[in-house]
């Protein structure tokens, strides 16, 4: 793969919207005879109708998206909700998998994709500073040797020794970001989580980012945020009803995708004679 830490090829990812079947054996087969001779779905309310959701009519989040990133650069991911920014990460974090495609990763990945993902709700958030170097493959003297920073960055110092369950979305994230930023993961993934923190811990979410990728690791950046986008990143993906609608430098991605939505206009105005 050369420089090139993450390689996706025809990524494509199917969901299946609505209720999928029945509860029991005995449910689906109710249906199937109900099928065969051709009655109405048994399991269907009498008031309600039958449609393309109860069924499981297919969605695709993604639809042949490919790209590569090279090591030491900062991507963001831009486009509007439900074009399929989400599952990508998703997808690059492992959290779940494609239904096509591939993808080729290199190193270590570290992911804060919602608030307090990756965490463990009765353990304090020291604890969950060790479990989450354990996942990324770290031994213990690493992690005391970054417990201090992390501690320090996230601002949340007096609550350390809490369960992570009694903490706040904000708090939550703090911890999770400065965990994410600090354990030195090669490749970084975060999402539209920073929005939940204050200006002044997205500053300094902004200035660590930065330093992550001028010491050769890699972000991956989504956000609805333009002028984040555009202090932060040098090249940005623009998805589009889960494809790759655009694909290039920060300002000209953004000014085109800026520019398509201005011209959407939410006023509606009639002439005399139909008013």
């Amino acid at each position: 793969m050369g420089n090139t830490v993450v390689k996706v090829e025809g990524l494509r990812k199917r969901y299946r919207l609505g209720v999928i079947g029945g509860a029991t054996l005995g449910d689906e087969l109710k249906v199937l005879v109900a099928r065969l001779r051709g009655r109405p779905n048994p399991l269907v309310p009498l008031d309600q109708v039958e449609n393309d959701q109860r069924v499981g009519q297919d969605f695709w989040a993604l639809n042949g998206v490919s790209f590569e990133v090279e090591q030491g650069q900062i991507l963001g991911i831009i486009g509007r909700n439900g074009a399929g920014k989400s599952t990508l990460l998703k997808l690059l974090s492992r959290i779940t998998t494609p239904t096509e495609g591939r993808i080729r990763m290199k190193g270590r990945v570290s992911s804060l994709l919602e608030v307090g993902t990756g965490f463990h709700q009765e353990l304090t958030g020291r604890e969950n500073i060790y479990l989450n170097g354990a996942i990324l493959g770290m031994n213990k003297a690493e992690i005391d040797g970054k417990l201090d920073e992390i501690i320090a960055f996230s601002g949340i110092r007096h609550h350390i020794d809490t369960p992570v369950k009694r903490y706040s979305s904000g708090m939550k994230v703090r911890l999770g970001f400065a965990v994410a930023a600090h354990l030195e993961p090669e490749i970084m993934i975060i999402d539209e989580v920073l929005a939940v923190g204050d200006a002044d811990f997205q500053r300094k979410c902004l200035g660590k980012m930065k330093d992550v990728a001028s010491s050769g690791r890699t972000v991956l950046f989504v956000s609805h945020n333009m002028l984040s986008v555009r202090s932060l990143c040098t090249r940005v993906i623009w998805l589009q009803d889960g494809r790759v609608e655009m694909d290039g430098p920060t300002d000209e991605v953004v000014q085109r995708y800026l520019s398509i939505y201005a011209d959407l206009s939410d006023t509606v105005e009639w002439t005399a004679a139909d008013a």
